[in-house]
């Protein structure tokens, strides 16, 4: 079966065709794959928000799943983590709408649908996907840092809530924009089709 040039992303290529088990299967996989992420966790002595490894999970369950499946992945993993599952930050739970780093777990459904939604639109390789995963990180931070002020001021929201997470996220994006197209190639041998090598 070769992989046809209107595949728009990496779960449409590996996993063709419709159906609600598939898709129900791929938004629940993302969203657990999402909680495994999360137990990776830093905290950091002057901020209510650690270092994690979420981010690296969103932007490639955006870049893999689409703009759609990407975003009901991360509305799936929000909604288990405020049901009491031990799905955010370092196996925490809770309402997210009432922790400091709340507003980023908004942001992560944010990020993956602008990440899918480059995706689709065919920024799935070299520099354009990093680009796509630069944009979908930022617009992470809007209702990130918004929550975080409520609990910190909007005097200490830069320093405690963006500044001590760029180098981190960086390393993140890159490491995200270089999986994706391994990927590609790996199915594009998988399935015979050179245009994916």
């Amino acid at each position: 079966m070769q992989i046809s040039a209107k595949t728009t992303t990496l779960a449409q290529a590996i996993f063709p065709g419709r159906g609600i088990l598939r898709e129900a299967a791929l938004i629940v996989g993302f969203s657990l794959i999402n909680a495994a992420f999360a137990r990776i966790s830093i905290p950091l002595p002057f901020t209510p928000v650690p270092i994690t490894g979420q981010t690296l999970a969103v932007l490639l369950t955006g870049a893999v799943l689409g703009s759609r499946r990407g975003a009901l992945a991360l509305l799936l993993y929000i909604a288990e983590g405020s049901a009491g599952l031990p799905f955010f930050a370092g196996g925490t739970s809770g309402l997210f709408w009432t922790l400091p780093s709340g507003g980023y777990l908004l942001g992560f459904v944010a990020a993956a649908y602008v990440v899918g939604l480059l995706v689709e639109r065919g920024l799935h390789r070299g520099p354009w996907l990093l680009v796509a995963m630069l944009l979908g990180n930022a617009v992470l931070y809007i209702p990130g840092l918004i929550q975080l002020s409520f609990f910190v001021g909007w005097d200490n929201v830069l320093s405690l809530g963006l500044y001590p997470f760029i180098p981190g996220d960086l390393v993140k994006i890159y490491i995200a924009s270089l999986a994706v197209p391994s990927a590609w190639a790996l199915v594009g041998r998988w399935k015979g089709n050179q245009e994916w090598r």
